[in-house]
């Protein structure tokens, strides 16, 4: 059994021991320094609608930012379960913004992405009081985060109807996001969808030339959101001449690519060190 596997062995023995989340358990071990934390900024009225800054002590040149959406199917997560994203960006000295959304069975789409929305229109506006440049904006996140992520770069519409403009994003990280996820076969899945057709629903659908980089990656064993999302929407963009690069993590399942982000997980694969890679190449110096 690899060293990695044991960890997280260990930790998930441990939740149960003591009737905690496994995130609550991961978080207790990651760094509390090399960044300052601000916690519930509101960024609109819901209590849903608030986010969380990690300032790095060390800003990387051109003080990039990135918003972060997590996953959760649209359903569940919430933004203090990912603290260890968040240092994990501050440790490479990116302003990072956490923000948390409404959720189904609260919303449906797209609210959410109007959500997500918003978050962005707030981080451009604000975040140089936090020690960030707006001209350096990027956005990421995993699994329906990733979805969120994605289609506020492939669809302008959001940003523009929240104020907002999709040339501010620098580029978009997607970590095993549904971007193109047809036929719906979870019931709850429909539920979230039912309010436009379905195809309205696929980030896939709105692919088009001149949008920003974008860095797509996925796990060869996951069997959540399987690599075809990856792969189809990587190859759409190819076809239309777009920057885009793909990334296959061998061994690597859908928690396994985001806890890749922690301190201590980060061997299993170089979730980070390509995001940063990523972020420096198309960062404004």
């Amino acid at each position: 059994m690899s060293s990695w596997k044991r960890l997280l062995l260990a930790l998930s023995a441990l939740a149960a021991l003591c009737g905690c989340s496994g995130t609550d358990i991961l978080n207790f071990t990651i760094p509390r320094t090399g960044y300052t934390l601000h916690r519930d900024i509101a960024y609109g009225n819901n209590p849903r609608q608030k986010l969380d800054v990690y300032m790095p002590d060390k800003p990387a040149p051109g003080h990039p930012v990135i918003v972060f959406f997590y996953g959760g199917s649209w359903q569940s997560g919430k933004k203090s379960n990912y603290l260890f994203a968040g240092q994990a960006f501050a440790s490479k000295g990116f302003t990072a913004v956490i923000a948390d959304y409404r959720l189904y069975p609260e919303v449906y789409f797209p609210d959410f992405m109007k959500d997500a929305a918003h978050a962005v229109r707030w981080t451009h506006k604000h975040i140089r009081d936090y020690g960030g440049n707006p001209e350096n904006l990027f956005l990421s996140g995993h699994s329906s985060g990733g979805y969120l992520a994605v289609m506020l770069t492939l669809n302008a519409r959001y940003l523009k109807d929240a104020g907002g403009q999709v040339e501010w994003i620098k580029g978009t990280a997607g970590m095993a996001g549904p971007y193109d996820f047809l036929p719906f076969t979870d019931p709850k899945i429909k539920a979230i969808f039912s309010k436009l057709p379905n195809p309205d629903s696929q980030p896939i659908n709105y692919a088009r030339t001149g949008l920003p980089p974008m860095l797509l990656m996925t796990g060869d064993k996951d069997t959540q959101v399987l690599p075809r999302n990856t792969i189809n929407l990587t190859a759409r963009l190819q076809a239309l001449n777009d920057c885009v690069t793909e990334r296959i993590y061998p061994g690597v399942a859908h928690i396994g690519i985001v806890l890749s982000l922690a301190s201590g997980f980060r061997g299993k694969a170089p979730v980070l060190e390509d995001i940063a890679a990523f972020v420096q190449q198309h960062t404004k110096k």
